[in-house]
């Protein structure tokens, strides 16, 4: 059994990419003026201040998209896959044999280090016990995805996620909030803050920890 921590990784758009992002939603948007002619190499940042920021033309962001790896736990990921409009791949239980790969991971709750007066000592029993009742269905015949069935949330899983840049902002405004269950905000949190190093002015304004109802009624 190995415990990890949860993990991202942005594989695009790519460090430094953010602005031709940028440059490509303005290059679409001009389309509707048929002012195409109009964009400068740094013309960017005005129009995207001027139409979707203080405009709120979003639709044009929709231009754009990123994708993001996640390594967190599968109570989460069951979370992530609600936002219908990403695509999304996920590591199969039912395809991958723990055994053949080594220890399972597993992630530790949040909770535990929120409240370190609370024993971790049955959950790492039962996370032991879930892991060995798996492998010993493996080792008497049953097939990964018959013996997945004992396995916990805790369980860590990979999951690919992909989707353009409006909903991103959409992601960020409602999973950072106050009431975002503390697993999620381990991950949501540290990820708002590379979209915003990566991608300059679209997300901003988002601050996370606010409570929900403030944070939602920000255009998106």
């Amino acid at each position: 059994m190995k415990i990890i921590e949860p993990s991202f990784e942005i594989v695009r758009p790519h460090v430094g990419d953010g602005i031709i992002c940028l440059k490509a939603i303005e290059k679409m948007a001009r389309i509707s003026h048929r002012a195409e002619d109009k964009q400068t190499e740094d013309s960017w940042e005005r129009f995207i201040r001027a139409v979707v920021l203080q405009h709120g033309d979003w639709s044009v962001v929709e231009h754009a998209s990123a994708t993001v790896i996640i390594r967190t736990d599968r109570g989460i990921t069951h979370e992530l896959v609600r936002h219908r409009l990403f695509s999304y791949t996920q590591e199969s239980t039912r395809f991958v044999n723990y055994k053949k790969r080594g220890d399972l991971e597993f992630i530790v709750p949040q909770i535990f280090k929120d409240a370190p007066n609370l024993d971790s000592t049955k959950w790492t029993e039962s996370v032991a016990a879930a892991e060995q009742a798996y492998f010993h269905l493996l080792e008497n015949g049953a097939r990964p995805q018959e013996a997945r069935s004992v396995l916990p949330n805790c369980l860590a899983a990979t999951i690919a996620m992909t989707g353009n840049l409006r909903s991103y902002r959409w992601f960020f405004l409602a999973r950072t909030t106050q009431e975002t269950h503390p697993d999620m905000r381990r991950i949501t949190i540290p990820m708002l803050a590379a979209f915003k190093e990566r991608i300059p002015l679209l997300y901003d304004d988002i601050e996370p920890n606010q409570k929900q109802s403030i944070s939602m009624a920000k255009a998106h």
